[in-house]
């Protein structure tokens, strides 16, 4: 009778505590296997617990998670630039600017729309190397969890490969999350007969995201105060646009509760607004003529206070829109 109630104890001792109930695993395991395969069994099953922890550590896939959310908020532009300045040569041999005016203006559209759709597809590949790590890492940590010698035995030449694999994955997502060279076919100067014309290199570049500062942005009884700001950069001298609109309107007239303002600061107020009133507010960059791929902006609801009971003379009132 003591002895089965010891064995009963012993079995809740492995069902409440599966660290317990792992390590007497391996304490079968080792005395299955040989001395000179139990060793080879340990080393390459740590291997594999380093890897996971430090190459593709749950952490570390998170922060690529979150970057890759950041880049599809990204605003992505063309840069011309001479080649000396595109590998990084700092001496203004020939100005961007200047190199600027020699493009042919069609062409240059044409090329705006290689750089849209390589910035799409780069954005897709990233999608899809991501996906490629969580899959990696889910079926490798299987292997480190499972009782079983075989995959690092018998068939560690698989696990090596996959490894291989899934390191290679993420050298390629690595090195996609930069915006690269546009690859040109033909020539975006049309004079050929002009001198001294520079080799010309386009670039995508990536700005970050502009974001409504919700803690600082309030509406009160008839105006609204915005405030935004750049994630990650710091503040720079940048042209915005600023959009508004009520929502819901009631009236006709108040259907021209909306409208477009550009501003060249992080800061607007938007007057005579309606109390007690719901408005959706926008903010993005000014658009230029260099920009390829704007997926997202950001946008805010806001109500405005109520305001003091009007008579009914007043109600139907319009209220004239000044900026």
């Amino acid at each position: 009778m003591s002895s089965h109630m010891a064995g009963l104890g012993l079995d809740k001792m492995k069902l409440g505590n599966p660290q317990s109930f792992l390590d007497q695993e391996e304490a079968d395991d080792q005395q299955l296997l040989e001395p000179e395969a139990w060793r080879t069994y340990t080393e390459r099953r740590n291997a594999l617990r380093e890897f996971l922890t430090s190459d593709l550590s749950p952490h570390l896939l998170k922060r690529h998670h979150a970057r890759m959310q950041l880049l599809r908020k990204c605003s992505y532009y063309i840069e011309v630039l001479p080649k000396h300045l595109a590998l990084g040569d700092q001496n203004p041999l020939v100005l961007p600017s200047a190199v600027f005016q020699l493009i042919d203006p069609w062409k240059f559209q044409r090329m705006k729309k290689v750089g849209t759709a390589q910035t799409k597809i780069q954005l897709l590949l990233l999608g899809d190397l991501l996906e490629q790590l969580d899959h990696g890492r889910a079926e490798l940590d299987a292997l480190l969890q499972s009782p079983d010698p075989r995959p690092f035995l018998a068939d560690w030449a698989l696990v090596e490969r996959r490894l291989a694999d899934v390191s290679a994955v993420m050298d390629s997502f690595l090195t996609m999350m930069v915006p690269g060279r546009l690859h040109v076919k033909h020539r975006l100067v049309s004079d050929v007969s002009a001198a001294k014309i520079p080799h010309i290199w386009l670039m995508l570049s990536t700005k970050m995201p502009v974001m409504f500062d919700r803690k600082e942005s309030a509406a009160h009884q008839d105006w609204a105060r915005l405030r935004w700001f750049v994630t990650i950069q710091p503040a720079a001298s940048e042209q915005y646009e600023l959009r508004f609109r009520l929502l819901d309107p009631r009236t006709q007239q108040e259907c021209a509760q909306c409208g477009v303002i550009p501003v060249a600061a992080c800061t607007f107020d938007v007057r005579n607004l309606l109390p007690n009133r719901s408005y959706k507010f926008t903010i993005k960059r000014a658009e230029t003529s260099t920009l390829v791929y704007e997926p997202w902006r950001d946008s805010l609801t806001l109500q405005t206070k109520p305001g003091p009971l009007e008579g009914p003379t007043l109600s139907h009132s319009v209220r004239e829109m000044i900026f």
